[in-house]
């Protein structure tokens, strides 16, 4: 046998043209019934025969079952002979022709079940997984491979220790992304995971791997879904513009290093580098231990060099130089880096000349601020310095995109501070001036703006400790809290310094209020919504409300309380579309609610309480506070009626009729609302001993409010649960609510039967108004 195979071996190394009959007698040998050592000898004598090319292959293939017979291989203990048979396999399946026969001979599933064992050699994992490698080159059998048991094993195997199996599990996975079909499993299996920690990986990674990698998530990303998951995961898309594009990179030669976001560093020699070596040497020395510096500047150095570093030699893309010369211009190819590196390239790129390559880069800044670090992190790495800085540039694309970015940005009450510092206001305004402009750039615009001139932020500053958007705790000073009058009076005082610091004439522009005024009359609810957030800003006093009434506000805010769906309301159309009409009424209460705290901060100006339609914004808002908006939208509606009613004179009790209905559509349900959801024991005895206290002075249809807003549930788990105050109330309004024959069903089934009893037994101190109430129901 040994002779044999030496035989083959120099017939294939000495002719161009196989020995037909060696390779027919190793065929023959692969047989069931043959031993299963010479069964091993013979495919492993094949496989090295098939190595020679294909001409060798096709000697092989012309004898029938030849692979079905290696496939039956697999199921050997033998790992030598497993290694061969996965290795024939492998030469075959790299042939394009017999790709197919491969897989229809079963290969697929022999080889799941290989990789299954518990114990393998590496070897027979490469030659394996390998096969596979080839076989997923076919659109339907990368189907056929994701959707089966190895999907799992291969995410397993990228865990192994032998770089050559990592290799060629990234292979298969990086074919399998091809297939569009295939991302929702790959996905679910957890790749996008297991393929960013090997391109983050510190160690030094195979350039096989991570190119695979970078190619399975560049696929994914393709979907918008998934490509906020691999950002998630720490990575960032950053544009492929060409090596060519950051030749007109001009760094400060001269220069002493400073921080990204423009801060100087201390000068600790005399004589920077002309070659960048300074700025090198600190971005490779900043991470020492001893370094005073913030982890988030840290970074923003470290990154910066690097870049700048890779710029300066002009190494950047110099691996995609040539396919990027052999692409169109229109090319718009994606990289993915470590969020440091991904970072600084990104901002790099703003620095640049190239005009497709600074708008690209600014919509990746765009969808890679989805996170509060990230935002902070292109903060601290300059970005903001330089997309304020382009918001002068001729370019349409590159300002849509800048504008685009600083409005993800602006999400971060911090980063949105810095905005506002590097003077967005006047080209924002100027942009927003012109009426031509698109919806979405509108939208845009309006957000930050209505972030950088949120009314309520400079008073939310005083009592949070830090941004406003939830990351810090709220301060422990709620007990010295100022009275509604000292709030105003500090939201006046602040929003005026506020505009006297940025330009107040400029704000109080008449075009440009007539333009916010324009978006109240005619834009969608939620460019309403911030048109208004904006006015109220700008509404602090006098002078400036009589600004603001010159550009016929009022039909302004009129236009808002006139929502569509109130028209569909009062007609009794149906929507086809539950789900969209539930959205476009939220949508429309977060409008409204913003139009009434504006109508509400005008009214404090004379002038305008003389000349505004108090009793058509009194109808409109009635008929408002009926209507099916969110509660949490109706608080300023109510406080807006409220306030038009004291126009005319006080009318505190309740048989006016705006107050009545304020009670009703407002009060009594946030009231329920507050019995049934706050964890607050407290807030809970607060809220049934006011709902009490209303029911009690006769407000008309106040037990059928409570009923029709769901209150008798909550109401019997309080008297359950709750301590004698509560339950002392939330007796007294079940009662008057058992008055109504109709309500008793509801109260039965609430289980209120049981919990009045235990209440009489136990002889508590309300046993008797239990009692009386357990008289009235139908027990």
């Amino acid at each position: 046998m040994r002779k044999i195979c030496t035989d083959i071996e120099a017939s294939r190394s000495n002719s161009s043209i196989p020995s037909d009959g060696y390779v027919a007698l190793f065929v023959r040998m692969l047989g069931l019934d043959n031993d299963p050592l010479d069964r091993e000898q013979a495919v492993v004598a094949l496989w090295k025969y098939a190595l020679g090319g294909k001409q060798y292959v096709d000697a092989i293939l012309q004898f029938r079952g030849s692979i079905n017979l290696t496939v039956n291989l697999l199921k050997s203990e033998s790992s030598a002979t497993c290694e061969a048979a996965a290795g024939l396999l492998r030469v075959v399946s790299s042939v394009n022709v017999y790709r197919d026969l491969v897989a229809e001979s079963g290969a697929v599933e022999e080889i799941t079940g290989l990789l299954r064992r518990p114990s393998l050699t590496s070897d027979v994992k490469e030659q394996s997984i390998s096969t596979l490698w080839n076989l997923s080159v076919q659109e339907k059998l990368r189907v056929k491979i994701a959707y089966s048991d190895l999907l799992p094993l291969l995410i397993k195997f990228l865990e192994d220790e032998d770089i050559k199996v990592k290799e060629a599990v990234g292979g298969v996975l990086a074919n399998l992304a091809l297939s569009h079909s295939c991302h929702k499993i790959m996905v679910e299996a957890g790749v996008i995971a297991n393929m960013a920690k090997l391109l983050k990986a510190d160690v030094e990674a195979s350039k096989v791997i991570r190119k695979e990698a970078k190619s399975v998530l560049l696929e994914l990303a393709k979907d918008e879904y998934y490509k906020i998951l691999v950002m998630e995961e720490g990575l960032v898309l950053v544009p492929m513009i060409g090596a060519a594009a950051y030749k007109s990179y001009r760094p400060a030669l001269h220069s002493w290093p400073s921080l990204p976001d423009g801060i100087e560093i201390e000068q600790s020699s005399k004589s920077p580098s002309r070659y960048g070596a300074s700025e090198l040497l600190l971005g490779l020395n900043i991470q020492d231990k001893n370094a005073n510096v913030e982890e988030v500047k840290m970074y923003a150095i470290v990154g910066r060099t690097q870049q700048q570093f890779l710029a300066r030699i002009g190494a950047i893309e110099m691996e995609h130089e040539n396919k990027s010369n052999s692409e169109s211009p229109s090319s718009r190819r994606f990289t993915v880096l470590p969020w440091m590196d991904g970072v600084a390239r990104l901002v790099l790129i703003l620095e640049l000349e190239d005009e497709s390559a600074i708008a690209r880069a600014a919509e990746s800044i765009a969808d890679a601020s989805i996170t509060e670090h990230m935002r902070v992190s292109f903060k601290e790495a300059g970005a903001v310095k330089h997309l304020s800085r382009l918001l002068h540039h001729p370019s349409d694309a590159v300002r849509l995109g800048v504008i685009h970015a600083l409005e993800r940005l602006s999400a971060s009450n911090d980063v949105c501070q810095r905005i506002e510092a590097e003077g967005v206001l006047h080209p924002l305004i100027n942009s927003l001036k012109h009426s031509e402009i698109s919806e979405g750039l509108t939208d845009m615009i309006l957000n930050i703006l209505a972030r950088i001139l949120d009314p309520s932020k400079e008073l939310k500053s005083k009592f949070y400790d830090g941004p406003v958007n939830g990351s810090k705790k709220e301060r422990d000073a709620t007990c010295n809290a100022p009275s509604a009058e000292k709030m105003d009076e500090i939201h006046i005082l602040n929003s005026t310094s506020s505009l006297q610091s940025m330009h107040a004439e400029e704000l109080l522009d008449s075009a440009f209020l007539a333009r916010l005024t324009e978006i109240l009359k005619t834009s969608s609810p939620h460019l309403q919504r911030k048109a208004a957030s904006i006015l109220e800003f700008l509404s602090v006093n006098e002078p400036c409300i009589e600004k603001v009434i010159s550009v016929d506000i009022e039909s302004g805010i009129e236009a808002v309380f006139c929502q569509k769906f109130l028209k569909d309301m009062e007609s009794e159309i149906d929507s086809q579309q539950p789900e969209l009409q539930a959205l476009e009424v939220e949508e429309a209460g977060l409008a409204i609610s913003a139009a009434s705290r504006l109508l509400t901060r005008l009214l404090d100006s004379e002038k305008f309480r003389c000349t505004v339609n108090s009793s058509h914004f009194t109808k409109l808002l009635r008929r408002i506070l009926k209507s099916t908006i969110p509660l949490h939208n109706k608080d300023w509606v109510a406080a807006c009626l409220v306030k038009l009613s004291s126009l005319s004179g006080p009318n505190l009790d309740f048989e006016n009729p705006i107050n009545m209905e304020v009670t009703l559509y407002e009060t009594i349900p946030r009231l329920i609302n507050q019995i049934k959801s706050s964890f607050s024991t407290e807030v809970q005895e607060a809220a049934v001993v006011e709902l009490n206290r209303i029911i009690s002075e006769g407000v008309v249809d106040s037990t059928r409010a409570v009923a029709v807003e769901g209150g008798i549930f909550p109401l019997v788990k309080l008297i359950e649960k709750g301590n004698g105050r509560a339950i002392e109330a939330g007796l007294a309004i079940l009662y008057n609510l058992s008055m109504d024959g109709e309500n008793h069903s509801a109260i039965v089934a609430a289980g209120a039967v049981p919990a009045l009893r235990r209440i009489v037994l136990s002889q508590r101190p309300q046993w008797m108004r239990a009692l009386h109430l357990l008289r009235t129901l139908p027990t």
